[in-house]
């Protein structure tokens, strides 16, 4: 179906699917139920997105300054992905659906974190459950090209250690910033270790 917005998809087809999969970066967008909370976009990046089927994506969430994404899901659940393309053909494709968080131990965390890379910045897996795809034109997004992949995250984390990132974690991710619950550090931490 083509609407004002462009064309909404049925499901993630196979074309689309190797579109998705040849973006280096998307962006995640959620926001509190309160009217005065902070939305939230975050960028993403790195070999962690995966589409698992026609209705489902999920991506490992690394540790970051924030728990943002993590603190709305587990709110509300509402989220938009978002993937531009800055090379080719413009295109911007939207994945709206609902999202739910899941641990070092869950199943859904093992399924997803078997299909990339480790990193020892790894804190959850994010899955949504698509209702919405669609995509429009992207005609004034920049075209860039992609020089490398950044290993801030990694390095960062192996500086720390485990014990320096289960620290890090207490500090930075137990809320959001409008005081939402984000992880629950004592069960959380110990099982990364």
């Amino acid at each position: 179906m083509v609407s004002a917005m462009g064309k909404v998809f049925d499901s993630i087809d196979s074309s689309l699917r190797t579109w998705i999969d040849a973006q280096p970066m998307w962006f995640v967008a959620t926001a509190p139920l309160a009217d005065d909370g902070h939305v939230n976009v975050s960028p993403r990046g790195h070999d962690s997105f995966s589409v698992l089927d026609e209705h489902r994506v999920a991506w490992v969430d690394y540790t970051g300054s924030g728990v943002e994404t993590i603190a709305h899901l587990r709110e509300n659940g509402r989220i938009c992905i978002m993937f531009t393309a800055f090379d080719g053909r413009p295109r911007i494709v939207r994945l709206h659906g609902r999202g739910t968080v899941s641990l070092p131990g869950e199943s859904a965390f093992d399924e997803v974190v078997a299909r990339h890379p480790a990193n020892p910045s790894t804190r959850a897996v994010v899955t949504v459950e698509v209702t919405r795809i669609s995509d429009s034109c992207g005609w004034g997004v920049p075209v860039m090209e992609m020089v490398d992949e950044r290993d801030l995250i990694r390095l960062h984390a192996e500086k720390k250690g485990v014990d320096g990132m289960i620290d890090y974690r207490a500090q930075k991710n137990a809320r959001s910033i409008d005081g939402l619950p984000g992880l629950d550090g004592h069960t959380h931490h110990e099982e990364l270790r």
